[in-house]
């Protein structure tokens, strides 16, 4: 009865909202000293999949970004406010974009590629979030002098390792439910190596995994490698294999300039 009722709600209150708002926030950590290596993917992600939708959204940096989030499976972020509405993670986000606000990125693929989108943006965000989280807090030398110190820096002693601590239970009961758990790094490698072949071969010569038009794949995907390439940790074998496959980096790069326009 009360899904009901929530349903309801949900579509009388949306049914007006018929073009994007002014005041749509994103709300993430601080970029350059706090946010982490998997939630930093998920914020570019979405970055991205607005960019693509031509959907005018202000980045807002708060040191609580994560709990102001209405909660997720995977990293809580980022979240989305647009009106009274509040949204995080990928997924939700985007589900919630595509019902209220015309047209989807995917809308001219036929329904098998479409399952097959839909198939590989789980597979995706499973392997790449988990492999991320791993590296983050399972690798001593990331987690001591990397993710410990951008995760409790906007925390007075002695808060900022109550907040380490826990985040760090939070990731390690994620990573027991995933093969990642008492996997060593070789494991974990040849886990992404696969994903990041299959990809690669998906993408062939193409612009975009479905050719000349953008996807809520290539958002995705865009997100995680171009995170993974581009931070700088004292461990870096996960950015090593994702870049062995050429045309997913160039891929990465076509993304950054038209959306982002970096050299």
């Amino acid at each position: 009865m009360s899904t009901t009722i929530e349903n309801f709600f949900q579509k009388a209150t949306t049914a007006t909202m018929k073009q994007w708002p002014r005041d749509a926030v994103l709300y993430q950590p601080y970029e350059e000293e706090q946010i982490l290596l998997a939630e930093n993917a998920s914020c570019l992600a979405v970055r991205t999949y607005l960019k693509m939708r031509n959907l005018p959204t202000a980045l807002e940096q708060r040191a609580n970004a994560e709990f102001i989030s209405p909660g997720g499976k995977r990293t809580k972020l980022p979240v989305l406010r647009v009106e009274n509405f509040i949204y995080a993670e990928f997924d939700h986000i985007v589900t919630f974009v595509d019902q209220n606000f015309g047209n989807t990125l995917s809308e001219f693929l036929s329904p098998e590629d479409k399952d097959v989108m839909r198939s590989s943006i789980c597979l995706v965000e499973h392997l790449l979030t988990n492999a991320e989280h791993y590296v983050s807090w399972s690798l001593p030398e990331v987690r001591e002098t990397v993710t410990k110190k951008r995760n409790g820096c906007v925390y007075p002693f002695p808060l900022n390792h109550v907040q380490n601590w826990r985040k760090e239970a939070a990731v390690q009961r994620q990573l027991r439910l995933t093969e990642y758990h008492n996997a060593d790094l070789p494991k974990v490698m040849e886990v992404v190596r696969h994903l990041c072949q299959d990809l690669s071969f998906r993408l062939g010569d193409k612009q975009y995994f479905f050719g000349d038009q953008p996807t809520e794949l290539d958002a995705l995907v865009f997100g995680h490698l171009y995170s993974i390439i581009t931070m700088p940790l004292p461990n870096n074998e996960l950015a090593k294999t994702v870049s062995q496959e050429e045309n997913l980096v160039e891929f990465c790069k076509n993304i950054d300039r038209t959306y982002f326009r970096r050299a």
